[in-house]
């Protein structure tokens, strides 16, 4: 099978999962109830599947789906101040033909990247739990099993560890920081990078050129790392 078509059947795999209780019942009432913006709007209201390039070298993972970014649009880092500030930033670095995402059918597309979650279903407070993160894990690892990527950039804290985990790379010395740089004994290179919330940009925690370099890292990693 093709990596296209293995990702396909996974995708279609989480989006029918219904693993757990809590994020089943958060998801669909959020998709149901709505926020006024988007009250004309159908939501996804299910997992968020994987996205972007079946043959990439670089692999994202980030947290887990916004309400009414991801848990509506059905597509990663689509609709929200997250991806507004990202895809951007994957444009001018040469990822994505296009620095916008507003939906499944905007036409972005990704060269050499692929998106991943750490949590596929949007959790209450943006907190999924660590029983939630461990039904999720394995979607990842058959991600990075089937793309096999040179550079993983992990957007947060909890990517990271769940990265580390996956790879039983227990390091003492590997500690999460924006910038961080570790490779694991297979060769992956392993980025850090805050994530790209609101949280983290409006307070200036994460600047574009913070972001913009972290891009560059990862070019460079592809070509000479």
């Amino acid at each position: 099978m093709t990596n296209k078509s293995q990702l396909d059947k996974l995708n279609q795999e989480i989006i029918a999962c219904r693993k757990c209780a809590r994020l089943v019942a958060w998801r669909e009432e959020v998709a149901r109830v709505k926020r006024r913006a988007y009250i004309d709007q159908e939501y996804w209201g299910k997992p968020v599947p994987g996205f972007g390039d079946p043959k990439a070298r670089v692999l994202i993972v980030g947290l887990a789906p916004g309400a009414h970014g991801s848990n509506r649009t059905g597509r990663s880092f689509t609709g929200d101040a997250s991806g507004g500030f990202m895809y951007p930033a994957l444009y001018r670095a040469g990822f994505a033909n296009q620095p916008t995402a507003v939906s499944r059918d905007d036409g972005l597309t990704l060269k050499d990247l692929y998106i991943a979650a750490s949590a596929r279903c949007v959790p209450p407070d943006n907190k999924p739990t660590q029983e939630e993160l461990n039904n999720c894990q394995p979607y990842l690892e058959r991600e990075l099993h089937i793309l096999k990527p040179k550079v993983i950039v992990c957007l947060g804290r909890i990517a990271f560890e769940r990265v580390l985990r996956i790879y039983s790379a227990r390091n003492s010395a590997w500690k999460f920081g924006h910038g961080a740089l570790y490779q694991l004994e297979n060769g992956i290179w392993i980025l850090c990078s805050y994530h790209p919330s609101q949280q983290n940009t409006l307070t200036g925690k994460l600047t574009v050129k913070m972001f913009d370099e972290i891009w560059a890292r990862t070019k460079s990693l592809l070509e000479n790392g």
